[in-house]
């Protein structure tokens, strides 16, 4: 039965054309309770009085007005309420820290001609980089999400380069990690003001994903040892994976970026809630 006092924490949110080329949202909620699911519609009547921060990603809200389904997993939202809104993501003094911590790890860098690659790239999209989100919905979701999730996998992966037996070179390790989603600086748009993140269509139209992004990147620039480390990172083809790790004879570093991407996505700072009270790495 549906309690008008339950407290959902927003998901996702779409928009989308009807088949009358009316626009319809998509709203994914969570009962904050027990976690369970429920799918929303909103017309465009409805989406017209609604102020659009109402469906940042991690807002708490109360549904004031809906029509449910018999199993109260799908609803038609008429009136909704804000309770409690969520952080945007990192704020200007984070994002200049954490680019700054960004370039630390490629001043360490030996090889000169990787380097000065790397720093020019950089300098040049440094304001994308900043507000970049790792993902829309998925892990890292928010402004400055894209900075944190690489250095999770470069922390991640400077604890675990001594480890193996095979041996991987530190330049190539640290460079494909802080590459692996550069892609996702034009693949995902980011309101600044909101904290909304959409998929940007002119990406879409010219690349199949930030992974071939990455990879062509590198490869044109003469670095294919690690384009291969991108083109294996999603580890799957079906994950979207241009080199499928199931496949023979890869060399072993191929399976180290994953690994450590992985990890960041699915035990790093996943949430934006998490960094509300700042972000404390280790050197």
């Amino acid at each position: 039965m549906f309690d008008t006092e339950t407290t959902y924490e927003v998901v996702s949110f779409s928009v989308g054309d009807t088949k009358a080329g009316t626009k319809m949202g998509k709203l994914q909620l969570k009962d904050t309770k027990n976690d369970a699911v429920l799918n929303c519609i909103l017309w465009e009547e409805t989406l017209n009085r609604l102020d659009n921060k109402l469906f940042r990603t991690g807002n708490l809200v109360r549904i004031v007005t809906a029509s449910f389904n018999e199993k109260f997993n799908n609803c038609l939202i008429s009136s909704l309420e804000l309770i409690k809104e969520a952080k945007t993501g990192l704020d200007a003094k984070q994002r200049e820290e954490t680019y700054a911590k960004l370039i630390g790890y490629i001043d360490k860098i030996k090889d000169e001609k990787l380097k000065e690659f790397l720093k020019k790239y950089f300098d040049e999209h440094k304001e994308q980089i900043k507000i970049a989100p790792a993902a829309k919905v998925m892990h890292h979701n928010y402004i400055g999400g894209l900075m944190v999730h690489t250095i999770e996998c470069v922390d991640f992966a400077e604890k675990n380069l001594d480890m193996f037996i095979v041996k991987i070179s530190r330049d190539i390790a640290i460079a494909a990690c802080l590459l692996h989603d550069i892609g996702k600086i034009f693949e995902y748009t980011v309101d600044t003001e909101t904290g909304m993140i959409d998929y940007d269509e002119n990406f879409r139209n010219e690349w199949l994903s930030h992974s071939q992004y990455g990879f062509s990147l590198c490869m044109m620039n003469g670095f294919k040892r690690i384009a291969k480390m991108i083109a294996a990172h999603h580890g799957r083809d079906e994950w979207g994976a241009i080199i499928d790790l199931d496949s023979k004879d890869l060399e072993s570093e191929l399976y180290f970026l994953h690994f450590m991407d992985n990890l960041s996505a699915k035990f790093g700072r996943i949430n934006v809630a998490i960094i509300e009270s700042g972000l404390h790495w280790q050197n």
